[in-house]
């Protein structure tokens, strides 16, 4: 818009040295006429300069109009983008009000600009909240479990977001080319915020690679029977992941055992928050997979190259990805 006004301003003055230059040159040589016919000219160019000079001034109102008042493919586009913003907040703040208001987010730190979580990126510990009025907890869950710290955003190691991305990709592209009703379970990109406050929620530091694999996808949408899974298990999002370690904790404590440090990223499949293993807690104690990475790469692979996974293989019917027995 500054690049508008100064063109309107540039065209205003131009305008009005040539309406000047081109007056003088109209001027005659020869003697001034009588007192009376120099005040009517006179008064006649100041009426003629007075119209130039509205004129000018219309040119550049109509310049800054069209500068301000917004098209309608602007309007669209700032609807929109006030739509996404809407939906991607609704998730923050709806995990964030069955408890007291979280800590400001610390922003996503951007390349040259040193943000407090990339000098200090190890979060206050978190640490229980009394139940009261402002913070219940849902039914069946103890106040042991609704954890409320300090929420601030931790960096990503770009390594492993690209490695993470390069395999969504290959699962994306078999996805909408062999079964694009699955393809379009997909969750939408989660948000910084969110999953920094699921981390004070739980009192864990998600691993690197969930991190930005929840960056990419935030769990999946749609029916069940069409959502995408890891050899029929069910991916959760950020607050179905906050959810299930919270049941996880209910049981612990009832059981008086420690709060764990696993977190449900699936039907079964757990990530050890300390060592960043995938493991079935509920069937072995071994790991599956030796990071959340190593699962995706092994995703990608069974189905680009009809690899059993999990036991199962892929199999599409009807646009939708299934798993049958490998055998």
């Amino acid at each position: 818009m500054l690049k508008l006004v100064r063109l309107a301003l540039t065209a205003a003055i131009l305008t009005a040295i040539a309406v000047r230059l081109r007056r003088r040159a109209r001027i005659p040589g020869k003697p001034p006429a009588p007192p009376i016919s120099a005040g009517v000219s006179r008064a006649a160019g100041r009426t003629r300069m007075g119209l130039v000079w509205a004129a000018i001034a219309g040119v550049v109102v109509l310049t800054l109009a069209a500068a301000v008042i917004p098209t309608g493919p602007q309007v669209v586009s700032e609807a929109r983008a006030a739509v996404y913003q809407a939906q991607q907040s609704a998730m923050t703040v709806a995990m964030g009000a069955d408890g007291k208001s979280p800590v400001p987010v610390t922003p996503t730190p951007t390349p040259g600009a040193p943000t407090p979580a990339a000098t200090d990126p190890t979060p206050v510990a978190p640490t229980p909240t009394a139940a009261g009025p402002a913070s219940t907890p849902p039914p069946g869950i103890p106040a042991a479990c609704m954890l409320s710290g300090r929420t601030a955003v931790r960096p990503i190691s770009p390594r492993v977001r690209a490695a993470v991305d390069r395999q969504w990709r290959r699962i994306e592209r078999w996805l909408r080319e062999h079964a694009p009703r699955t393809y379009a379970s997909l969750g939408a990109p989660g948000r910084a915020g969110t999953i920094a406050l699921a981390e004070a929620q739980t009192g864990l530091e998600f691993p690197d690679d969930l991190r930005a694999s929840l960056l990419r996808h935030n769990g999946m949408s749609g029916p069940p029977a069409a959502r995408f899974g890891f050899g029929g298990e069910q991916v959760l999002g950020v607050r179905g992941i906050r959810d299930q370690w919270r049941e996880s904790c209910a049981a612990r404590v009832g059981r008086g055992d420690p709060i764990g440090r696993l977190i449900r990223v699936g039907t079964l499949i757990e990530v050890d928050a300390d060592t960043g293993h995938v493991v079935a807690s509920m069937v072995g104690p071994e790991p599956i997979w030796p990071s959340y990475h190593a699962m995706l790469r092994d995703m990608a692979d069974a189905l680009e190259k009809g690899r059993p996974v999990f036991g199962a293989r892929a199999t599409v019917k009807g646009g939708l990805l299934r798993w049958s027995d490998a055998q």
